[in-house]
């Protein structure tokens, strides 16, 4: 009886540790639903929003915040928040696209260069290095304005400059995965190459991906307002956020702060629900930070 008691003792820590993970995962996956759904409501609702919702009313001219007006109103009467929502939408719709193409392009080169090595390894570090010694505001400019702008010039101007840091992390994890046991082990029971990359290299390499597409989809948003401020993006009549942004530099000297305050709070606010998404997902299907 002694003897059976010796050996359950041991077992009352690792079910404390086993429900403490639990619980961390149920929290984790009802954050990233929460997250999930902040981001769809806004790209359905702003995508969904007609354009009567924000269309001048000369009668509402640089109205201040109210309950009518959340954000207020600009010079036309035009309402913020109803701009700020669409300017969102298109935003995230812009950096969906952007951060799947770039994600896409550091697989690929990351995958290629890992295993096939040689030539090849070198060219693709040697455009890593290229396009990281850029600075990316200008990388961003000089594409943008050679494909003419708008929403397919910054998806892809976006999409050709950001996949440098995705691809080394993806080459740096293939390199890990050919060295490691169990790969040499499917070797050495005659385990095709093909098999391999489906049954170990790619389950493996997964995670990182959607990690990284997830995280450079701020980095997407962010760009694409900077370079329609600027004038190299979305044309300036439209409703993205920066061309909101841009306009109301006009105005802010007029002390028609709401202008510039509510968008631009608004996309920070995406931009770290984004990454707070990214840190959630990485922890439910990485496995290195899944059991943590």
């Amino acid at each position: 009886m002694a003897s059976e008691c010796a050996i359950s003792r041991p077992t009352a820590p690792v079910i404390v540790r086993a429900r403490t993970r639990g619980n961390r995962r149920r929290r984790a996956i009802a954050l990233a639903c929460v997250l999930g759904c902040i981001l769809l409501g806004v790209l359905v609702a702003g995508l969904a929003m007609p354009d009567a919702a924000y269309a001048p009313d000369y009668a509402q001219k640089s109205l201040l915040p109210s309950m009518e007006h959340w954000f207020g109103t600009d010079y036309l009467g035009r309402d913020m928040f109803c701009r700020t929502i669409r300017g969102l939408a298109i935003s995230i719709l812009i950096g969906i696209a952007a951060s799947v193409v770039s994600g896409g392009i550091g697989l690929v080169l990351g995958s290629l260069s890992a295993i096939y090595g040689g030539v090849i390894d070198r060219t693709v570090l040697w455009l890593c290095d290229l396009f990281m010694a850029v600075p990316h505001l200008v990388l961003l400019i000089l594409i943008s304005f050679a494909l003419g702008g708008g929403a397919w010039g910054v998806i892809v101007a976006v999409a050709i400059s950001h996949w440098p840091s995705l691809t080394r992390l993806i080459r740096a994890e293939v390199l890990r995965i050919r060295t490691s046991d169990y790969v040499h082990a499917s070797r050495a029971m005659g385990k095709s190459g093909t098999w391999i990359a489906v049954h170990h290299v790619f389950p493996s390499v997964m995670p990182q991906f959607i990690v990284g597409t997830i995280l450079l989809f701020p980095h997407a948003i962010l760009h694409e307002s900077a370079l329609t401020f600027l004038g190299f993006g979305l044309p300036l009549d439209s409703p993205a956020i920066g061309a909101v942004l841009s306009e109301s530099m006009k105005y802010i000297v007029t002390g028609a702060w709401w202008l510039a305050f509510f968008p631009g709070l608004m996309m920070v606010l995406i931009v770290l629900l984004v990454y707070a998404l990214g840190d959630d997902v990485k922890r439910l299907i990485d496995p290195h930070t899944a059991q943590g």
